[in-house]
């Protein structure tokens, strides 16, 4: 019968995209607590964002974001997986959560963009840009409202000190991501 030939298939694709899916939230849950804070404020420099431009690269739109929530919901539930090996609902409410669920933003708008655009890595740095623009722009929001700042003021200690280095994260991500895509593809397609 027709179903049961393609039935095995199906399941072993849905097996790996779920084991890819774990995989990658892992890799958030390892490096999202790896932070390094800073004297003049509360966003200390993480490497979650390179690890989301990762797991989008690997996983596309609907996996990679499934990846993020899945963090965020591990973190919020109380395992320490945010910053410096925090978690639970107030850290979410803290000055720093307006980033966290700015990373929801990141993974749709690089995710939609690679998927307008497939193949092309340039569509890959552009929605690493524009979401990493919209995760700082929730993030500043909450964080000038939860410290009592005005906007610029939270920008300056919220924003401007992280663009080099988020900078260099859009750079190795957009070298590495599409070699890992295909080193991953091509080791799904051995196991087949």
């Amino acid at each position: 019968m027709k179903t049961t030939d393609t039935l095995p298939g199906h399941t072993n694709t849905r097996t790996r995209q779920i084991t890819l899916i774990g995989l990658m939230t892992a890799v958030i849950c390892i490096l999202g607590p790896l932070s390094i804070p800073l004297p003049f404020s509360p966003v200390p420099i993480t490497l979650t964002n390179l690890a989301i431009f990762f797991a989008i690269y690997l996983l596309k739109i609907k996996g990679g974001t499934i990846c993020l929530l899945v963090y965020l919901c591990l973190g919020t539930a109380g395992l320490p997986v945010f910053s410096s090996f925090s978690g639970g609902l107030g850290k979410l409410a803290g000055p720093t959560g307006g980033y966290l669920i700015g990373f929801i933003f990141l993974a749709l708008i690089q995710g939609f963009l690679m998927k307008a655009f497939p193949g092309k890595n340039t569509a890959a740095v552009i929605g690493m840009i524009l979401g990493m623009a919209v995760c700082y722009l929730f993030g500043t929001a909450w964080l000038a409202i939860q410290m009592g700042l005005t906007f610029p003021a939270a920008l300056s200690i919220g924003v401007l000190p992280y663009l080099p280095g988020d900078g260099v994260k859009i750079i190795i991500a957009a070298i590495a991501g599409p070699k890992l895509r295909t080193a991953v593809q091509r080791a799904v397609h051995d196991s087949i």
